[in-house]
Formats: structure tokens, sequence, C-alpha cells
């Protein structure tokens, strides 16, 4: 990571103010960019959604007149962070798998035995409510973009996104055979299909929120179905999120059925390229890294589980430039959608399995690690372009991130405070495509006390549901 750089400004002038947005002043500004720029005590001018100027805060005043300043002094400005992996339809499961004993004590594998049963259990109103609750959830610990893995409802995920704010990307979750899952949940090949294409379609116009195809699992798409949505994918020109080599049963699956390992297995049906996004990645051999590198195919790491599913190798995965972000993969485990928290789990992870088998230091380092949550979350996103790093030109995802609290004191380096000593509680503010949606820990984008009410009127008949599942789902046969 660099040293602190004084400016990195477009074209200043002489002449009167320029009218712009918004602009913020006063704080630390760390941009991520190729050149590891930071901004001590700087300022952002943003006309539109897009950023205009960076450069020192004392010249800010002489060069704009905004219709709106934010005060960042105290504060140190960041790129927005990017959720590479989660379920919209398990938001309202925060708390309560980990709660869960007796008969309904854990059985594998998880997301088929106790996440599909919640989900497909979900009315659409249901899933607006937990798009609301999720969504601000990400704003609050500073995540500015998601791409959500499949869920029943995509249109209400879509519909929440637009309310509260957040950039994303929604999909529908595809499932067209294995007669044990929820008869309501599966779809003909033709239907998910269809389905997926419209909905691409129809969320194309978004100025933030668009939807990519999906596909669950291997163990529950047919082959007709996976090659199917390649086609689509070239034909809508979009991508697809998936899950691959997340569990020994989906190795097994491949090996048994196709005498392949799941990457060698999309790869040779020809569905394996840089539309594909897959997440977890974790049981891959070193050939399979290098398959991805060829292929281009993005990755998320979902460092809270990951590493209690097998070795994973970001470290090699960093070294080959795959696009390998990290996400939460929604709150169903860990409970929290603190990308910051995931950093740090992925930091510590590397060191143990890269590290301290050597007696050696961290391969990545938190500094690292956290510019890989901006910028290769950007990459997954297919967004490289326009989020990922404060610089002119891209699209104003912007947080700011208090630096005041006691247990950061003192700040010798905002880089080193943010990725060391800062969590998502110590997010403040937060800009989505030029907009602030959350200022001071206050939403101005919505009034949410009418979903939390209506959260807590129906959870009950919720769980109720899911509990029914459960005990169908469970009940010897």
């Amino acid at each position: 990571m660099g040293e602190p750089r004084a400016s990195v400004s477009s074209q200043e002038s002489n002449s009167a103010p320029q009218a712009v947005d918004l602009l913020i002043t006063g704080a630390d500004i760390v941009t991520f960019d190729d050149a590891d720029t930071v901004v001590l005590s700087g300022a952002i001018a943003v006309r539109g959604n897009a950023i205009l100027w960076i450069g020192p805060s004392a010249d800010a005043s002489k060069l704009y007149s905004p219709k709106e300043t934010i005060n960042g002094s105290g504060m140190i400005a960041m790129p927005g962070l990017i959720d590479a992996h989660y379920h919209t339809g398990q938001q309202l499961l925060r708390g309560k798998l980990a709660a869960m004993h007796g008969k309904h004590a854990a059985k594998s594998p998880h997301w088929k035995n106790y996440y599909v049963p919640f989900e497909c259990g979900l009315e659409p109103e249901d899933v607006y409510c937990s798009g609301i609750a999720g969504y601000t959830s990400m704003i609050s610990v500073g995540t500015t973009c998601f791409l959500e893995a499949g869920g029943p409802h995509p249109d209400e995920m879509g519909r929440a996104a637009n309310d509260v704010g957040i950039r994303g990307r929604i999909a529908l979750n595809t499932m067209d055979m294995d007669d044990t899952l929820p008869a309501n949940y599966r779809m003909t090949t033709s239907e998910a299909l269809k389905e997926n294409e419209a909905l691409v379609k129809r969320w194309k116009d978004h100025p933030r929120v668009n939807a990519w195809l999906s596909l669950r699992q291997i163990i529950v798409n047919t082959e007709e179905l996976r090659i199917g949505m390649s086609h689509l994918a070239a034909e809508l020109d979009t991508h697809i999120h998936t899950h691959l080599s997340e569990g020994t049963y989906e190795v097994d699956y491949t090996m048994e059925n196709y005498g392949l390992r799941p990457p060698e297995y999309f790869d040779k049906i020809g569905i394996f390229n840089d539309r594909m996004h897959c997440a977890h990645s974790v049981l891959l051999t070193l050939p399979e890294i290098e398959l991805y590198a060829k292929r281009n195919a993005s990755i998320c790491h979902c460092a809270f589980g990951n590493y209690a599913i097998g070795y994973h190798q970001m470290f090699e995965m960093v070294r080959r430039n795959i696009r390998v972000g990290i996400g939460t993969d929604g709150p169903g485990g860990r409970c929290t959608l603190d990308l910051f928290e995931v950093a740090h789990f992925a930091v510590l992870g590397q060191l143990i399995v890269n590290g301290t088998l050597y007696h050696a230091g961290p391969p990545i380092g938190y500094p690292e690690m956290l510019k890989i949550a901006c910028r290769n979350g950007a990459r997954a996103a297919r967004m490289e372009n326009k989020i990922g790093s404060i610089e002119v030109g891209k699209l104003a995802d912007i947080v700011l991130v208090s630096s005041s609290d006691y247990d950061q004191y003192p700040v010798v380096d905002p880089l080193i405070t943010l990725a060391e000593n800062s969590n998502g509680r110590d997010v403040r503010t937060v800009v989505v495509d030029g907009r602030v949606v959350m200022k001071d820990r206050h939403f101005v984008s919505l009034d949410l006390e009418p979903t939390r009410r209506h959260v807590e009127k129906q959870y009950a008949s919720i769980m109720d549901r899911y509990s029914a599942q459960l005990d169908r789902n469970h009940t010897p046969h």
C-alpha cells in the first residue's frame, strides 16, 4: 500500500465555483485506486451520480458550489463495499439456526435441509421485508452493492433495493430436479429458463438494480438447464450466479455421474466461462484453480463459513488474478453482514493455511484484503470501470467511516485504521449513486418503522410455516 499523496484532482479552474450536487469535505480519503492514493484532509465533489473531483479540502470551497455539503472531519472516506454472495430470502433467519436444538439439529447439506425449506414458505411481502431488513443492514455496515445468489420472488428484492437505495444484482432461485425438494419450489426446465429471461429483461434498464441468471446447485439442476442458462446468458449479455465446489456431496455427485470434478464438468459441457460467478469454490485442486483463471470465471470467498468446508486457496486465486471477491453468504450462518469482519476472517484464514504452517505471516494482509473486498468485488460484479474505488468519473458509492473511537486512536495511517481498527458499526454516512442514503447512522432514503412493524407481525407466522416444513422434511418416509 502506498504512502499518503497530496491530491488526485480533475482539471481545476480559476473561474467562479462550479455547481455540484454534493461536496464531502475534511475526510481522509482512501481511494483504493491503482496507485493506492490516500488524500489527507481531502474533499470529493459529486455531480449527478458520478465523482467529478478529488483534492485537498482547502481548495474545495473555491472550486465548487454544492447543493449539499457533508463535513467529513474525523472520518475516513472509502469506496462502498461489494457483498459478492448474498441470500435475500434468508435474512429473517438471522440468529434462528444458531438457536436450533433437538430434532432440528444440524443435518448436511445445510442449504438443502434448512435454507430451502425456509425460502419456499416465503410470500412476496415477506421477501420485500427481508430485502428492506437485509439491504439496510448492508448499508449500515458500509456495503453499497450486493450480488444475490437466487431466491424466491426476486421482483420484491428489486423493489426493496430500489426503496433502500442500494446497488444490486437480483436473481431467481432455479431448481428443476430432485423430488425431495418442496414441490412449490421446483420448476420445469422450460419454466426456469423463461422466468429467468423475463426477470433479466424486466430489470435491464434500472440505473442501480439489475438481474442476473441463477443456477442453484449442480445437484438440483439438470444438464439441459445448465446448458440452456449458459446460452441465455450469452443471448442476454448477462451473467450466472451459482454455487460451485461448495461441498463434498457436490464433488461426489459429479464424479459419480460424469467422472469429473465440478469445474471440469462445467468446462466439458461448455458453460465454464467469464459469465459464470461461482460462490464458495472451496474444494478445488490446483489444476481447477488454473481452469478458473483460464476461463476467467469469478469467485466469492465467504470467509465466515468456507473454512468449515475446507482449505480455501484464496491466495492462489489472487496470485493468478482471478476475480475473487468476498461475501457474507447472508445472515443464516454468522448472522452479521459486516464485510469488514469477513475481511478480517479471510486474512486470518489465509494466515492459518498459508502462513502458520511455514512459520510465516499472512500472505494477504489486512489493507490488501480490504482493497480486494472493493476492487475484486467490483470485478466480480463486472463493474470494475464504475465502482470499487474512489476515482474521478466513477460512480459515487462512498462510505464515511468514523476514526475517532477510543479503539482507533491514534490514527497514524487512515488505511491501517480502516483495515485493522474499524468494523461496520464505525460507518457513519453512506452515499450510493451520488445520493445520501444514510447520514450519521440515520436512514434518509426511507422510513423503516412500517417494515419493522410488519416483520414483527408476520415473524411468528413465517416461523410456524418454517417449522412445519422442517417437520415434513425430517420425518422418515
